[in-house]
């Protein structure tokens, strides 16, 4: 019998804590009735409706239910924010690299001037080849001096050569222009990158001076 009473005692207790763990819901609806219920009110779906606990203390708030139009909106704001919030997160993750690559202003400089100088020597490679091709016109020039009163009778052979010479250089010419338009798109990203590292060195506590000369090298190339 004392068991049976034992067990009785503990159910009521477990069912009466379940009762008081439940939260209430608490509303003001469009009459000015306040209203509760053990769940979220249908009355009052167009306002705001607090979820209380069961010792009356305020455990969160529910807004008023959107509409189709207004859930659309919403959710187009909350996905702005979301992409502000990831490009600002890719935009410190960009900076941390930036920062562990570059600790200071003579490792950037010393990037710069060794980017700038593989270019110089593609360069150099391509101005020598325009040399070589100068040089091969001179040879056909003196050939097709032959046929300087008719131009027309130039064998095949030689007017192939003179057309093959000339694409050649124009391409050279052209690789060159190219190569320089990239010296100064590298110019142009290392002075960007400086700006931004000037604001994360001195954020750092780094703060380096200018590398003496620095400026110099960058103008010269």
């Amino acid at each position: 019998m004392r068991t049976a009473f034992t067990v009785g005692l503990a159910l009521a207790a477990c069912l009466d804590g379940q009762v008081s763990a439940q939260n209430i819901y608490s509303c003001v609806d469009g009459k000015g009735r306040t209203i509760t219920a053990d769940r979220p009110i249908i009355e009052c779906i167009d306002r705001t409706q607090r979820e209380l606990t069961h010792t009356g203390t305020i455990r969160r708030e529910l807004g008023p239910s959107l509409t189709a139009q207004e859930r659309a909106a919403q959710d187009e704001k909350d996905k702005l924010a979301a992409e502000a919030r990831a490009r600002e997160a890719e935009d410190k993750r960009r900076d941390r690299a930036l920062l562990l690559r570059y600790p200071n202003r003579a490792v950037h400089d010393q990037e710069r001037s060794t980017a700038l100088s593989q270019v110089d020597e593609v360069i150099k490679a391509s101005s020598k080849r325009t040399v070589e091709l100068a040089e091969q016109r001179k040879a056909i020039n003196a050939e097709l001096e032959f046929y300087v009163k008719d131009p027309s009778k130039a064998p095949p052979a030689l007017k192939r050569r003179i057309e093959e010479n000339d694409n050649s250089a124009a391409v050279q010419k052209r690789f060159i222009a190219d190569q320089n338009l990239e010296k100064q798109r590298i110019n142009q990203r290392f002075d960007e990158e400086l700006v931004k590292l000037r604001q994360l060195w001195a954020l750092a506590g780094r703060a380096p001076a200018d590398a003496p000369g620095a400026s110099k090298t960058a103008s010269k190339n």
